[in-house]
């Protein structure tokens, strides 16, 4: 299948070995995905002074830390920083990712070429790896979720 490239953002064809192993990682993959990405763009909304066009480095926006599943489970490793940034994120989620790619498909950095190969190529393996874990008594918020979701 082949990806659409939008103008001026990453061709994942160029990437996509390297995004796999990335995405395939026990880690929280957003900071990986943005450094693979094109950069700021000019047509985001950020009213700053200095010129970032094409910067990839985090904007500490805190999106990552909002939507990940680990952290909204275990609200305690919060306690640990009050950074909200993908490095945070890594920090405090580690290992112990879900691999849901949220935080990648949440982050105003990240390539949205990069963005629809994950939702073409790998949700249904995030979803097939969630699907297990339902019922288990350590992730109640799982069964919850999936409970509004049918509603």
């Amino acid at each position: 299948m082949q990806e659409h490239i939008l103008k001026g953002q990453t061709d994942v064809s160029q990437i996509e070995a390297i995004l796999d192993i990335v995405l395939n990682s026990s880690s929280p993959p957003v900071a990986r995905c943005r450094l693979l990405s094109s950069g700021f763009a000019p047509h985001h909304t950020l009213n700053i002074e200095e010129d970032i066009a094409g910067s990839v480095a985090c904007l500490g926006c805190g999106n990552c830390i909002d939507i990940c599943p680990v952290l909204s489970r275990e609200p305690t490793r919060m306690e640990k920083t009050a950074q909200r940034s993908s490095m945070a994120l890594e920090t405090l989620v580690a290992e112990d990712c879900d691999r849901c790619f949220n935080c990648v498909l949440s982050c105003p950095q990240v390539d949205t070429t990069i963005k629809h190969y994950i939702v073409n190529r790998h949700m249904v393996e995030a979803m097939s790896r969630l699907e297990t874990r339902i019922g288990d008594e350590k992730e109640p918020d799982l069964d919850l979720y999936v409970e509004e979701a049918l509603i």
